[in-house]
């Protein structure tokens, strides 16, 4: 077993991280956009994807690149970051969600901060990148970081 593997930090755990995080918070969005709570014209992840591809998708693939970079984002926590705490994690998020008020709004036509749209997208947008900073934390944090290795010989 290599380092990584017994901090925590394997590849395979880290991308599993990712990608629960990134159901979990689709899930909770999902949700609110159904309850007609979201002030979003449509998931940023689906709209992202149209920009990219110049022309109307269907929310799986847009569903496909919000799990894309949340594992991205989620394995970067796990593998790279020397301190992997609720601290971190919220930093982290936090950047992330100005990343997406100041490059993945203006890119997508939403304006900066998403004003063209609604200053509600300000807010929005900040709950599911909480959700991402506590859902990641506390998935590296409590699930198990592989078998401890036994320092006696057999």
């Amino acid at each position: 077993m290599t380092d990584n593997e017994s901090d925590g930090r394997s590849w395979l755990r880290a991308i599993g991280i990712g990608i629960v995080v990134a159901v979990v918070a689709a899930a909770v969005m999902l949700a609110l956009t159904k309850a007609g709570v979201s002030p979003f014209p449509k998931p940023p992840s689906l709209a992202f994807a149209e920009t990219l591809l110049h022309h109307p998708i269907p929310l799986p693939v847009g569903l496909l690149f919000h799990v894309a970079y949340v594992t991205f984002w989620s394995v970067v926590f796990v593998r790279y970051f020397p301190r992997r705490n609720l601290r971190t994690a919220l930093a982290l998020a936090g950047v992330l969600w100005l990343v997406i008020l100041i490059v993945f709004f203006p890119v997508v036509g939403w304006g900066l901060a998403g004003l063209h749209v609604s200053p509600k997208l300000i807010p929005a947008s900040l709950l599911p990148h909480l959700l991402f900073g506590f859902l990641v934390w506390g998935l590296d944090k409590y699930l198990p970081r592989g078998a401890p290795t036994s320092s006696h010989a057999v």
